[in-house]
């Protein structure tokens, strides 16, 4: 699709649909003399545009609209850190409108692209650093199987904007079936509004949920999709090793997406502890805690549908109790193909458990260490997966319950080899990935972003030529911190 075919569209916004409660409408405040940073052509291909063109970067950094589009910050409120932080919402971000395409109705949302209403002490300026690493991650998360919104481009100026120092502006388009978050309920059931509480929960059901408005309690049953949807995304994140860093209740998608790429990791050392948000002085977001954190956001956003239900709290406890057997039952689903086992058995659960705390104790390379372990023999030949690990006893005594295992079920190497080639990530975006790009990218060179987007794009691929991005992270890369600014 060229520019003049994306002009065409009618750019719908049902979102807006409901109201000026929910948002305020304001222009842009598009970047200066911007240019192109990347582009994702996978998400293009998605929405059906293609790119990158010139009126599109005028569009895509607030410039200008094609007709249709309607820019709008929504109002929210939330938990941040466990404490209840008020009224919050779109700070710097606009939703422009959506797309048909053949997954559903996207949303197309510029991050970066000015003040609103609800900025509070924010500038509504998005940097370089952080927009290329939720461009990056957003796009590798896609790949990995993960549930996630998408990043179309980035668009960059020499607009200076302060952090810790001074950097340079840009603008990322987000894209996602929907950018409603916990918090939008937060905010209206917080403020006594019933009314606009209902019209929220009845446009979420009618638009993500309809199956749930022949339920006897529809909002119940939403809330139940609502749980079970988080409960599989954590265990998604969980098996891969990602660090979300700041799952704040207005960070968390009523679609169970992965949203809001701030201070994320993936993990290097399998540390269950690993904090990687520098602005979590008490690791409430710590790697472990996440599936327990993600349940308490759930209990959050139940209380905040109380209202309409008659605050009938053990319907709502109800509606969340699938969650830790959902959890469960994922995890174990996924760890199981991770470790190339095609039969469930009952002791699988203790095999697995048995493997992660291995690695805890020696905070074993978590990718390297899953990748490798396609190289195990029944036979119990595994140097490979041997080498990462001082203590070879206590690999051993496990290796030959895993061989036995194998063994038990007919395992044939070859076979399982490729399966767990499937399962098991040879490149994620590790931080001194990112952290190479970033600064080819401050010096005026993007190339580097393109080349790792293209590799992130195919995790589980070989990639022979692309193996330095899948070894051990160097020295340096244990010095790097990430906050809520990055």
């Amino acid at each position: 699709m060229n520019d003049r075919a994306a002009a065409a569209l009618a750019w719908p916004n049902r979102f807006a649909g409901l109201g000026p409660a929910f948002y305020t409408e304001l222009p842009a405040k598009g970047l200066p003399d911007p240019h192109w940073v990347a582009w994702s052509e996978a998400c293009a291909g998605l929405l059906g545009l293609h790119g990158p063109t010139p009126e599109a970067l005028q569009v895509f950094s607030g410039n200008q609209l094609w007709p249709g589009m309607r820019p709008l910050a929504s109002v929210y409120s939330g938990h941040q850190f466990g404490a209840w932080a008020g009224q919050l919402g779109d700070g710097r971000a606009l939703w422009l409108g959506e797309l048909d395409t053949p997954a559903g109705p996207m949303e197309i949302q510029l991050k970066g692209a000015g003040l609103t209403p609800y900025s509070r002490m924010g500038d509504g300026r998005a940097v370089l650093r952080s927009s290329v690493r939720e461009f990056l991650c957003s796009e590798a998360m896609q790949a990995l199987g993960i549930p996630t919104t998408r990043a179309l481009c980035i668009t960059g100026s020499a607009l200076p904007v302060r952090r810790e120092r001074i950097e340079t502006a840009a603008v990322v388009t987000r894209v996602a079936p929907s950018f409603i978050r916990f918090g939008h309920f937060e905010h209206f059931s917080h403020h006594g509004k019933p009314a606009e509480l209902a019209a929220l929960a009845d446009f979420v059901i009618d638009h993500y949920d309809p199956a749930c408005r022949e339920a006897p309690s529809p909002v119940l049953a939403m809330l139940r999709e609502v749980s079970e949807r988080t409960a599989r995304l954590l265990a998604h994140w969980q098996s891969v090793g990602f660090c979300h860093g700041v799952m704040n209740t207005d960070n968390m998608s009523i679609l169970g997406l992965t949203i809001d790429y701030g201070p994320f990791g993936f993990l290097d050392g399998f540390d269950p502890g690993h904090i990687c948000n520098h602005s979590d002085d008490q690791g409430r977001y710590a790697f472990a805690r996440q599936p327990q954190v993600a349940w308490w956001n759930l209990h959050a956003l139940a209380q905040a549908l109380a209202p309409l239900v008659g605050n009938d709290l053990e319907a709502l406890k109800d509606a969340l109790s699938a969650y830790p057997e959902v959890f469960a039952r994922t995890m174990t689903g996924l760890m199981r193909a991770k470790l190339g086992l095609a039969e469930p058995r009952d002791d699988d659960a203790g095999l697995i458990d048995a493997w992660l705390h291995l690695l805890a104790s020696e905070k074993v390379d978590h990718t390297i260490a899953m990748r490798r372990l396609g190289t195990f023999s029944v036979d119990g030949a595994s140097p490979a997966v041997r080498d990462l690990f001082r203590d070879r006893e206590a690999f051993d005594a496990w290796a030959g319950r895993y061989a036995e295992r194998l063994r038990a079920e007919g395992s044939v190497d070859t076979d399982r080899a490729a399966r767990m080639a499937r399962a098991n990530p040879k490149f994620v975006l590790r931080n001194h990935l990112a952290e190479q790009a970033i600064r080819q990218a401050e010096a005026g060179d993007f190339s580097e972003v393109q080349r790792l987007l293209k590799v992130l794009q195919h995790p589980f691929d070989e990639q022979p030529e692309h193996d330095a991005d899948a070894g051990f992270p160097p020295d340096w890369a244990h010095h790097l911190e990430v906050s809520c600014s990055s």
